[in-house]
């Protein structure tokens, strides 16, 4: 046998014990009569001992072995005189006797360690190198562990694993599809699935009545640190459900989660309206981790000659509590400096600073007496040493731009702490969004979303500007200003769904041909029914307190979707062109 234990599990209970174990060198050390190398695997890592004066050949032949090189080695445990309190084996040690190269190994191009001196590019070339280093194997064994008490959960509750196409038909709405030509049908495509959402609603149609699967999907859009062409959902479905059931259900998966795998309670999961969301935090995943919510002045700003305001729309701040003293003027100057990058791209960035004395400053205080501007800080709530910042502009391009300011200064702050998990669940979002530039409604959720029950007979019979106030019957789970799932309850009524088809730029005979197959089964006794998708790489990433996702998946993509291991994508020949009855655009 290649090993009796692994690299992790031996302690001073097997002391005087003969064992052979097998790895990677992680390190080695020649202390002339002795050399010591750390043999690692998966499961941890064991200090081997060589002695000169014992086995000098064996000796040797340790020496000219360098990092990575495959070995086995048999030996005894012994009890260490000098431990390694930061390492689990770090007790005992191996007195080899035997050592055998399963496998030599060239020069790694960066150093297997926690930190290392590899750059993420380089790093994802060498995936197989990288995933040897401890950070990121832990990271794919928490996500294994993460899939397996998801199933254990949603199995406990009835909920049975159903596997969906991963070939089917592209649609117009949503993310742009990835598509993949058929030989078999000359000129026709498949498209990779962006989400299971009609799959899903056709197994409630055929009263499978729970369904959920950890399922792969795929979007063709830009992508950064938390999104990936290629990503994996915990989707689910249920029949005969209200939004009450859904949120009681997969709250209680989100409990069960972080309990059993991280011993957090969560707590309770407060919920929020989008327009309440929207108001107050400028963002429909917000981040309550802290306070600042918006406050609004736009009666004590206008009137008064300041035209920055006069013009605005709104005028809205965040209190920033006992920063007054701290920051300077050119703290100050260098923040308002950061809200006029194009990322954010206010115009400026106005203060009133609450000192501790009583007096209150402003770099508007030529406009507004100090009785004024403390009736700002009274709105406010400020204390002394507290300080507002305003923005002020169009409504929603100024609540946004607030709210990168507001989580800005959280993070400067430190009220961001990633040990601290608070969930939100944020509901009653719009059904419809009108956009100006394809002059069409277009779907805050997706064409299935059904409106509020109380919405319903308004969508059905209403006009252009009572679409614009339906509201959907749809819900976000949010921790930590990061969007974790969302779902809703959908449409099961043939005329209900062809009146949102139109409402979205559908033609009749364009809602048949792309979704005829979802109409048909509404008329074949579709129940009520709901469900939600959670993100499950942004799950795991979040519960570990990491923004990135890409160290959660085994083989992921750089920021422009290559993958840099296998150089995909990538062209191919001719021949498989011809089958595809496909011809690349020669360039100009």
């Amino acid at each position: 046998m290649y090993r009796t234990h692994t690299c992790g599990e031996l302690r001073l209970s097997n002391a005087g014990e003969t064992v052979t174990l097998s790895g990677w060198i992680q390190a080695s050390r020649d202390l002339g009569g002795m050399t010591f190398i750390d043999l690692r695997d998966r499961y941890g890592i064991t200090q081997l001992v060589f002695n000169m004066e014992d086995e000098p050949v064996l000796c040797q032949q340790a020496r000219k072995m360098g990092r990575e090189f495959v070995i086995q080695v048999t030996g005894v445990v012994r009890e260490r005189t000098s431990k390694n309190p930061n390492r689990p084996t770090g007790d005992i040690e191996i007195v080899a006797s035997e050592l055998k190269t399963l496998n030599a190994s060239k020069v790694p191009p960066f150093t297997i360690e926690d930190e290392t001196d590899g750059g993420e590019e380089l790093r994802m070339k060498y995936r197989y190198l990288d995933i040897r280093r401890t950070p990121v194997k832990d990271k794919l064994i928490f996500r294994a562990k993460v899939a397996l008490e998801t199933r254990k959960f949603l199995s406990g509750e009835g909920f049975v694993e159903v596997e969906t196409p991963n070939l089917i038909k592209s649609t117009p709405e949503g993310a742009r599809d990835f598509v993949v030509p058929s030989r078999v049908n000359a000129g026709q495509f498949y498209a990779l699935p962006q989400s299971p959402q009609t799959f899903k609603q056709i197994l409630m149609v055929a009263g499978m009545d729970r369904y959920f699967q950890i399922v792969k999907c795929f979007r063709d859009e830009d992508l950064r640190a938390d999104r990936q062409p290629e990503f994996t959902q915990i989707d689910c479905e249920m029949a005969f459900v209200t939004r009450e059931d859904v949120l009681n259900v997969f709250e209680a998966l989100t409990r069960h989660l972080f309990s059993t795998i991280l011993s957090i309670d969560l707590g309770a999961f407060p919920r929020m309206s989008y327009d309440d969301a929207m108001s107050r935090y400028g963002s429909d995943k917000p981040d309550v981790r802290f306070g600042m919510e918006f406050v609004e002045f736009n009666d004590l700003a206008k009137g008064k000659g300041f035209s920055v305001f006069e013009d605005a729309e709104l005028v809205v701040g965040i209190l920033v509590p006992g920063q007054a003293e701290t920051y300077s003027n050119k703290m100050l100057n260098d923040l308002t400096e950061w809200v006029k990058r194009p990322q954010i791209g206010a115009k400026g960035l106005v203060n009133i600073k609450f000192s501790v004395d009583g007096s209150v400053k402003s770099s508007v205080g030529k406009y507004y007496s100090e009785e004024e501007l403390k009736q700002w800080g009274q709105r406010a709530g400020a204390n002394p040493n507290d300080m507002l910042l305003i923005l002020s502009g169009e409504t929603d391009r100024v609540r946004k731009q607030l709210n990168e300011l507001r989580l800005e200064m959280g993070t400067r702050l430190g009220l961001r702490d990633a040990k601290v998990y608070k969930p939100l669940w944020v509901l009653d979002f719009p059904l419809l969004e009108w956009i100006e530039e394809s002059q069409r409604f277009h779907a805050m959720h997706h064409p299935f979303t059904s409106p509020k029950t109380a919405d319903i007979d308004r969508m059905l019979d209403g006009d252009h500007e009572t679409m614009k106030n339906l509201r959907a019957d749809a819900y976000d789970l949010v921790i930590n200003g990061v969007e974790i799932g969302g779902g809703s309850i959908r449409i099961h009524d043939r005329a209900l769904q062809e009146k949102n088809f139109k409402l979205l730029g559908f033609t009749p005979e364009q809602a048949e041909s792309q979704f005829g197959f979802l109409l048909g089964a509404f008329e074949f006794g579709a129940p009520p029914h709901g469900g939600i998708a959670f993100g499950f790489d942004r799950l795991c990433a979040m519960m570990k307190g990491e923004t990135s996702i890409r160290d959660f998946i085994a083989f992921p993509k750089n920021n422009m979707g290559r993958d840099m291991m296998i150089d995909a994508p990538s062209t191919i020949d001719d021949i498989q062109l011809k089958e595809l009855s496909l011809t690349l655009r020669k360039k100009e």
